[in-house]
Parts: C-alpha cells; structure tokens; sequence
C-alpha cells in the first residue's frame, strides 16, 4: 500500500464522539481500561460479550454507565434456577375487563442488557436469550416484535462458584463475540475507587444518542481490512481445528472441537472496530492480534486429555499464534528494503 492509497483517518467529528463516551465512562469507572475497550469494541461490532470475573469488579457499572453517556435504555435481570423464558422475553396477558389478550414485552427490550450471573439459569432460559442474541427479535404468540438497535448483550459468570449452576452449551456460547476475563484492580487503582466511593458521587453525562451509536457501527463497518489480515484470522482458526495443517500435530490430542466461521468474522469485525476506536480507519495486524485470546478462548474445546494435563485454552491459543505469523504491517516492506 503506498503512501497515496493510504486511508484517510477517522473523521474528527467520530474520533471526538468516541473520546468524549470514554471520558464519561472513566469519570465513574476507575481501571479495567482493557474491558472497557472490549465493551466499546462489541458495542461498535454489534457483537456480544461473555465475561467472567468474581464479584465487585465494576461489570455493572461500566455497561450502565456506558449507557447513561449514550442516553440508551439500560436493563438487568438476575438469573436465578427458577428464572422461565417469559421472564425474559415477555408474555401474553389476558385482560379479564376486555375480555382481550395483550402482549406485555420481556426485559430484553432494551439497547444494554446485563444478564447477571447467566450460568445460574437453566437451559431453557440460556437458549431464549441466546436466540434473541442471534436473531435480533422475539416471537410471542404467532407475533415478532424486533428488539431496539443498537443491541448489546453482556453476560457474566462467577468463575468460583459452581455449585447451583447450568454451564453454558459450547454450540450456544459460539454467539457471544467475546469471553473477557476482568481481573482484580491494581493496589492505585482501589486506592483511587475508595477515594470516589467515599468522595461526591459523580454521574456520567449523556453526550450521544443512540442514533449516533447506529452512525459510529456504519462508520466501523467502512474500516478496511487488508486481504492478508483475513487470511491471518482464517490460519488462526483453522489451526483450533486442524492444527497439524500448520505444524502444530502435536496439539491435535489436546483439542476436541475448534471454533466455528463465526469466530473468523468476530475476529475481522473486532479488528475493524478497535482500529476505528484507535483512531485510523483501516485495521492493522496489532488491532486483530490483540483481540484473538478474547475471541478464541470460549471456543476451543479441550478433550479430557487436555484437562488431565492441566492445559488450558489460553495456553493453546498462546501456542498457535506463536506458531502462525502476523502478516508484516503496511510499508513494513519498503522499511525492509531501506
């Protein structure tokens, strides 16, 4: 790519929008900047988080806060064993004053929904969110109603409780965009949360419109991504599932399933949106590198081999992309030749 064919960057008026979100955000929100990125990475992709981390992390607050800068409709439902589809979805009532049946609309109506601890409900209800996840809409009673765009759903799961739960079923996880790990803040990090706990609350304000939000995934969806990069994210993902094809046999007795088509696409979508979130407006090598473990790791599945050994899908993940080479970066040629 020459320096005249090179892209133009984003727009100032995107850039600035999305610099004034994040600053809203971070006025509440103390650290977890790498979960913050890949909570705006999935808003921009239109893709779903998966994310796991033990309670008290600030998940809540950042997806709410997020929708408060964004004037956005924000609900939570705890799952609970006892939680059915309707609960979620919605229902049809019957008005005994008319003699007529109303639809009465679920929760998942909204632009962010937080699904709180969702490997606490059963199956019925993990596939009816899921499916509104896929689908983008709700059928009650012989009628679809569409839920509102844009459409995030974040899920988490305590990682230290397992006693109560209903794991999540590989083939229905494959929908969620991203599996985020949120580890505990650092020692300056609580150190500044206490402060703002006990100081004035501090409220974000609303500086977009959802409207806008729809502007910003069309803008994403214009970012260009190089040939070459797709072919990485393809190596990436046809290594989990056939990794003797790239050198890597001695991985095969440690994988039972690899991922899916879907993680080929999260993988150029992500990369696409954290370019945009980085300020340029076509994708680099670094952009894709750095999301591969989040999209990856929900859809590897290890065989009991793999468990006995105490091996992990991170692990895995860290051994593939050292063994499948990132394509050189533009102009990294005429670097080369200098």
């Amino acid at each position: 790519m020459s320096p005249e064919t090179t892209p133009p960057s984003n727009p100032p008026a995107t850039a600035e929008l999305m610099e004034q979100i994040l600053y809203q955000v971070k006025r509440v929100v103390v650290g977890q900047d790498r979960f913050l990125e890949r909570v705006m990475v999935a808003m921009l992709a239109g893709g779903h988080l998966l994310v796991e981390g033990v309670p008290g992390l600030a998940k809540t607050l950042t997806i709410k806060t997020l929708a408060d800068t964004m004037r956005g409709q924000f609900k939570r439902i705890q799952f609970t064993p006892d939680l059915v589809p309707a609960d979620l979805v919605g229902t049809r009532i019957y008005n005994q004053k008319t003699g007529e049946f109303s639809t009465s609309l679920g929760p998942v109506f909204t632009n962010l929904l937080l699904a709180d601890e969702i490997n606490r409900a059963p199956a019925k209800v993990q596939s009816a969110l899921l499916e509104v996840m896929q689908e983008r809409q709700v059928t009650i009673a012989g009628e679809t109603h569409k839920v509102p765009r844009p459409f995030l759903v974040m899920a988490t799961q305590n990682p230290i409780e397992t006693e109560g739960t209903y794991p999540l079923p590989e083939a229905q996880v494959d929908r969620f965009m991203m599996k985020v790990l949120v580890d505990y803040p650092t020692d300056e990090e609580e150190f500044v949360i206490v402060q703002r706990v006990i100081g004035p609350p501090v409220e974000a304000v609303a500086v977009a419109s959802t409207e806008q939000l729809a502007a910003l995934q069309a803008e994403a969806r214009r970012v260009y991504v190089d040939p070459s990069l797709i072919q990485y994210a393809v190596k990436l993902v046809s290594a989990t599932r056939n990794p003797e094809k790239h050198g890597l046999k001695e991985l095969r007795r440690f994988i039972t399933f690899g991922a899916s088509p879907r993680a080929t696409i999260n993988l150029t979508e992500g990369a696409r949106a954290l370019a945009m979130l980085r300020g340029r407006s076509y994708a680099l090598p670094e952009d894709m590198t750095a999301l591969v473990p989040d999209v990856l790791r929900h859809r590897v599945t290890l065989s009991y081999e793999g468990l006995s050994e105490g091996l992990t899908p991170d692990g895995l993940i860290d051994k593939i992309m050292r063994a499948i080479p990132a394509p050189p970066k533009p102009l990294e040629h005429e670097k080369l030749v200098a």
